[in-house]
């Protein structure tokens, strides 16, 4: 995710700054409903710009996700990289923070669970023992283990999540990622 500036809020940022230019020249003929109208502009911009980031947000964080839970590890791997590249961009402002934090309480973006769930769970035996299990009627799935690439890659998502979210350490510590003694 790499936020750009929007193309229709350089305009209007233009304009307004072309109108205090013509305000300080004629301050005695300024129009209250102008000015009004170039604050409500501005508003109206703001409010556009934190839904379009909102949604960028929340579509980098899906699309990550989405590959974060894949039953292949190189799918797995190219899932985390997307999710360190919008880390490293949320952390760049403060409203985006504040905008990550709010997705963290949204279960379907909550980034944590599917870093244990997938990357950094126990390896568990899944070789196939006998044919018969093979010739039942249930399919039996299979995903591939967690390299150590992919492992390297979770811990530093799991760290910038818990560097831009407090909740997600205390999260973290409910998967039991760091023992607290107590």
């Amino acid at each position: 995710m790499y936020l750009k500036k929007a193309l229709w809020s350089e305009g209007v940022t233009k304009q307004s700054n072309q109108t205090a230019a013509e305000q300080k020249k004629t301050e005695s003929e300024a129009d209250d409903s102008a000015a009004a109208a170039a604050t409500a502009v501005e508003e109206l911009v703001n409010s556009l710009t934190k839904q379009r980031v909102y949604r960028e947000l929340t579509l980098s964080l899906r699309t990550g996700l989405r590959d974060a839970r894949a039953e292949f590890s190189f799918l797995r791997v190219r899932g985390l990289r997307s999710l360190l590249k919008s880390l490293r961009s949320i952390a760049q402002s403060d409203s985006t923070i504040h905008l990550f934090c709010h997705t963290q309480s949204i279960p379907e973006l909550q980034v944590v669970p599917v870093l244990f769930q997938h990357s950094l769970k126990e390896t568990e035996d899944d070789r196939v023992i006998s044919l018969d299990h093979i010739f039942s009627v249930e399919p039996m799935k299979i995903t591939s283990p967690s390299t150590d690439a992919e492992v390297a890659l979770a811990l530093r998502v799991l760290e910038g999540c818990c560097l831009l979210h407090s909740e997600s350490t205390a999260l973290a510590h409910q998967y039991k990622a760091i023992e607290v003694p107590i």
